[in-house]
């Protein structure tokens, strides 16, 4: 790492962070910040993600940069420095560790945005992203600062709503970050809203300390115990004004003293919230804007009528072929007559009646016995001779047209239909639709579209049901940590939107 050179021209690797009570600088030293590790902690509004910034902002040319950035506030570091803002919704797992090692390999200096995330997938991304830094080959072992911002979110000291393999592999991320990461040249910095929240064996690895303004007695008194203070002084700590730090440790003094954090030249896109003046806005007037567009929008359009059904001048041609007729052999050419036009038509009559089942959303949850029951009184409904399909053919049927396919005979679904059929029945719905999605380009099913052609309201079947279909090749899974996904189809050669 090289520091700046001060007027007699020594390598100066001290920033400057703010100043103490009496006005005099206070810096930190960065070089044995690498070595020691800080911990930041301040409740919400207490200034701390201001205080790394300009800790960032000072270092930016000494050092290596990895920020681990949750709500997006440090991704204004690249407009006037040299960081590389990853945005952790846009990539899936194996993406996210590709960077991490090359970020190493590179030492580029990044901000992991993990905004677009919900807190689980957070938890994963980070986990995947500081094991390939810590993972990375003995020649990329270069000096980097790690910040990571609510870090009480990644190294929590109690379960939470995440999955506990989740957790684990964050919280043992966090764990290698601060206890095994300095061998490696990776020095965290780490800041919290709570100390008690934030997992001990992970706080504890910090030798350099700053605390800002924080109200609840259990964070007073392990913040004053870190400090080395009396815990009747620990009431010192719930005075701090906001950008007022109490800081200690051998990067930055020896005894504890009072920072006020200096400017940064950077700021967070939302900016601070700030009083402002109310609309002046009329009551009626606030109302039209507020309504306008629904109250002006034209009333939904009735459902169109159901199209009439193709067998219908047919029957009438069987009507008008009862007619007496002088030639004997008139009825026996008839007959075959009316079986070839009935034969042509029926299949029409059919897809016509599927469209008409699965018009009702809840047939799709209905027993077969019972689909089968409905579709041959709407065929004697229909005037049919017979029905047109049994049981078997039936459920086929009923089970392509869930999946969009109504006319198998198409020549555009023979190669989705042959993949298909190494699939049982009933999962011919739901791949049918992952498929037809595939083919028109379109985004990739959600869940409730897949449970519906699948016939259920489970989550986890269908979550088994995709992992089914993939291990039996017919379809590839790929999610990014946004929760998009999409689905691919090897032998068709497509692949859904992600969604």
């Amino acid at each position: 790492m090289r520091g700046r050179p001060d007027r007699a021209g020594r390598v100066n690797n001290s920033i400057e962070i703010g100043t103490d009570g009496a006005g005099a600088s206070v810096r930190i030293d960065v070089q044995e910040l690498l070595a020691t590790r800080l911990l930041v902690q301040g409740n919400s509004g207490s200034g701390k993600s201001h205080l790394l910034r300009r800790m960032l902002e000072e270092s930016a040319g000494l050092v290596q940069q990895i920020v681990i950035d949750p709500e997006g506030d440090f991704v204004t570091l690249a407009d006037a420095y040299s960081h590389v803002v990853v945005n952790a919704g846009d990539y899936n797992e194996r993406e996210i560790a590709t960077m991490g090692a090359r970020i190493r390999a590179h030492r580029a200096s990044v901000v992991l945005s993990l905004e677009s995330l919900d807190i689980e997938a957070q938890m994963g991304c980070v986990a995947a992203f500081l094991n390939a830094l810590f993972d990375a080959p003995r020649d990329h072992w270069f000096p980097a600062l790690v910040v990571v911002d609510e870090a009480q979110m990644f190294a929590p000291s109690a379960s939470g709503d995440v999955s506990d393999a989740v957790r684990r592999a964050s919280l043992g991320a966090m764990t290698n970050l601060m206890c095994r990461g300095r061998k490696r040249g990776l020095a965290g910095a780490i800041a919290t809203q709570r100390l008690a929240k934030l997992a001990k064996n992970v706080a504890a690895e910090a030798s350099n300390f700053l605390m800002g303004r924080t109200f609840l007695d259990i964070d007073m008194a392990r913040a004053a115990d870190l400090l080395g203070m009396e815990r009747r002084q620990a009431e010192a700590i719930r005075d701090l004004e906001r950008g007022h730090f109490l800081g200690l440790g051998p990067a930055i003094s020896r005894r504890p003293l009072s920072v006020r954090i200096g400017s940064t030249r950077t700021a967070t896109r939302m900016g601070t919230h700030s009083l402002l003046p109310l609309p002046t806005a009329e009551p009626q007037n606030m109302r039209t804007m507020l309504f306008a567009e629904m109250e002006s929008a034209p009333p939904r359009p009735a459902p169109p009528p159901p199209q009439p059904v193709a067998a219908t001048e047919l029957m009438r041609q069987i009507a008008a072929s009862e007619a007496p007729h002088e030639d004997a052999d008139a009825p026996a050419v008839l007959d075959i007559v009316e079986a070839v036009e009935e034969a042509e038509n029926s299949d029409a009559v059919v897809i016509a009646m599927l469209r008409e089942m699965l018009d009702d959303p809840e047939c799709a949850f209905q027993p077969e016995a019972y689909l089968y029951q409905d579709f041959s009184v709407r065929c004697r409904m229909q005037r049919l001779k017979k029905v047109p399909l049994d049981l078997a053919a039936f459920r086929r049927r009923f089970a392509l047209a869930k999946g969009g396919v109504f006319d198998p005979s198409e020549p555009r679904w023979r190669d989705a239909l042959a993949v298909a059929d190494r699939l049982p029945h009933d999962m011919f719905a739901p791949f049918l639709q992952i498929a037809r999605a595939a083919m028109e380009g379109e985004p990739c099913p959600d869940d409730e579209s897949l449970g519906r052609a699948y016939g259920t309201r489970s989550s986890g079947r269908i979550r088994r049901l995709v992992e089914y279909m993939e291990k039996q090749g017919a379809i590839v899974v790929r999610s990014d940590f946004g929760g998009r996904r999409s689905i691919g189809i090897p032998e068709l050669g497509l692949s859904t939107e992600a969604e």
